[in-house]
């Protein structure tokens, strides 16, 4: 259940969800106002492109492919979709600052395929905690959050019992990413695509806390 996670969850999960707003609002404003935290977009862009035999077929799949290969990093990575203190967290975390700095370093010649490796950065961060304890949570995009809000408020105007923990956990995901997205447009109006230092940034700060949350953990147990 929800309410046996850490306290802790719910902040990580809120500078996630802070990230992947950045991340895909410096994507929508700056390349080519293409989405790169969630495909649902990608794929109906994908098939209007496949009719309309306009160009941007190959652009559109890659940019789908790219977000799988970053989910298929994630799913080497950890050997199942449960929260757990000690998995490589720090790692995974590491390696999506690594493939937005190659996103920065082509996009910033203006070079398209750097919206790849920014879209399998969003893959792998999507991947990395898809569970906490039987709820499915996303930190890329927000119709699963929503939906999920919804369902439990029709839930409880049902009568059931309504779960404010898991509520409080959804609300700081949809805070955070709707802050990212404030956060995003303000750095790309002052720094343009440099502004994905600012996600890079916050992707190893976050490795670096949980590797010292995790060391300490365990030193003082």
């Amino acid at each position: 259940m929800i309410s046996r996670l850490p306290r802790w969850v719910e902040y990580g999960a809120f500078l996630l969800a802070l990230l992947a707003g950045i991340v895909n609002a410096i994507g929508l404003l700056g390349f080519q106002h293409q989405a790169v935290s969630h495909i649902s977009g990608t794929v109906t862009l994908l098939g209007t492109s496949i009719e309309s035999l306009d160009g941007m077929t190959s652009h559109l799949l890659m940019i789908l492919v790219s977000f799988l290969i970053g989910a298929a990093l994630a799913g080497a990575f950890f050997e199942c979709t449960a929260l757990k203190l000690g998995r490589r967290y720090g790692v995974a975390l590491c390696i999506e600052a690594g493939l937005l700095f190659a996103a920065y370093l082509l996009l910033k010649d203006n070079i398209t395929s750097g919206q790849y490796f920014a879209s399998a950065a969003c893959g792998l961060q999507n991947a990395m905690i898809t569970t906490f304890s039987g709820a499915v949570v996303r930190t890329t995009h927000m119709t699963g959050i929503i939906t999920d809000l919804g369902i439990m408020i029709g839930a409880r105007l049902r009568g059931e019992r309504f779960d404010y923990r898991k509520a409080k956990l959804f609300l700081f995901i949809f805070s955070g990413f709707l802050l990212g997205g404030v956060m995003g447009a303000k750095l790309y109006g002052t720094y343009a695509i440099a502004s994905l230092m600012a996600p890079i940034a916050l992707a190893l700060g976050l490795a670096i806390v949980y590797w010292f949350y995790l060391y300490t953990t365990r030193y003082t147990n």
